[in-house]
């Protein structure tokens, strides 16, 4: 049995092709002409794949047998002469960048069954709108008053709820849910996201916790990427907004009435608790916890498995638990190291 190949190259590329496209200096003409038909990591990468080395990795050219590689001008000199070198100032971002030309359909997901137009086994209620050109799968449910822009895909299974409305060319993944949303332009929701549902508001009650209703919505910006499984609750009574251009991994807790700026980057496994508001180009790494109605200033970096119970003032790197300014934390954890590397006055202890 052959094993199947989940993303094809869409075309090869001569080196000379990839130089224009990215920018680069060929060091290299008489490579020019080779061509590069896929990507590698370095230590994989053969004669027909392009791949990058940072200066930090600079010891692994010196294995490199790859058919061209993007460097930074600082370690062109230590490119083997069989490979072709392509002299750029960022050599990820600009690898990255011919990668997506490379495989657009890893750089952009697609449906789940591959057709196009209204599947026969999805249902549409007549009152819902959908622009030429939108595709909706199998499964799927589009509810009433929902409109649908040209371009968009509503995958296998998913479910737009009543009056919501999906931007142009966005795609939503195979079983997501999106209620109460207004979703913008080029925006990609992955599979199993749930956005829209009411938020965790309660009341102590004479019988116990009483549920505060919520009729806010979620309003989701143009070029957002939101991860598998991830939640974006609803908001109270104001709505709960994600910024522009601002990408989500899998597994988040957004909770209700969160403001997020534009451009920021929110890791696996992070939780917002409400009302928090994050400025633009705020990132957060892998398991940080807000508490409710923090403000994170814009530009601030928050280390991962941090908890926050302060506000962050914008541009500050904080981390530790509780979270604090990361010179402070590392200060203390000095402070403590030497501490415990000191002999007690009570001898051995035998």
């Amino acid at each position: 049995m052959t094993l199947p190949v989940f993303f094809a190259p869409a075309r090869s590329y001569t080196v000379a092709e990839i130089a224009t496209i990215a920018g680069a200096t060929l060091t290299m003409p008489q490579l020019a002409s080779r061509e590069i038909g896929g990507v590698a990591p370095v230590s994989q990468a053969r004669e027909r794949d392009l791949t990058f080395v940072d200066s930090k990795h600079r010891k692994a050219l010196a294995d490199l047998r790859a058919g061209a590689v993007m460097v930074g001008r600082a370690i062109a000199g230590d490119v083997p002469p069989e490979v072709a070198a392509l002299v750029v100032d960022q050599p990820q971002s600009s690898f990255s960048a011919i990668a997506r030309l490379i495989y657009p359909t890893a750089a952009r997901p697609t449906g789940a069954t591959g057709v196009t137009g209204i599947s026969p086994a999805a249902h549409l209620d007549r009152d819902a709108m959908i622009e030429d050109g939108a595709t909706v799968e199998a499964g799927a449910v589009v509810a009433k008053g929902a409109a649908i822009g040209a371009g968009a895909i509503v995958s296998a299974n998913a479910v737009v709820g009543v009056n919501c409305r999906i931007g142009r060319d966005s795609y939503i993944g195979p079983g997501a849910c999106v209620l109460n949303a207004l979703i913008g332009n080029n925006v990609i929701i992955h599979a199993g996201v749930r956005i829209g549902q009411d938020g965790f508001g309660y009341v102590p009650g004479p019988r116990g916790p009483e549920k505060v209703p919520q009729i806010g919505r979620v309003v989701i910006q143009d070029h957002v990427e939101i991860g598998a499984n991830t939640t974006i609750d609803r908001g109270a009574m104001d709505d709960t907004v994600i910024g522009e251009h601002t990408k989500i991994d899998n597994l988040v807790q957004i909770a209700h009435n969160v403001k997020i700026g534009r451009g920021c980057i929110i890791a696996g496994m992070c939780g917002l608790s409400g009302s928090v508001v994050i400025g633009d180009g705020v990132m957060m790494g892998g398991r940080v916890g807000l508490a409710d109605h923090l403000k994170i200033g814009s530009g601030a970096r928050l280390a991962a498995g941090s908890g926050f119970m302060n506000d962050v003032p914008a541009g500050e790197v904080w981390g530790g638990y509780p979270a604090q300014p990361m010179g402070e934390m590392m200060r203390e954890i000095a402070t403590v190291r030497r501490m415990a590397k000191r002999p007690s006055k009570g001898g051995s202890g035998d």
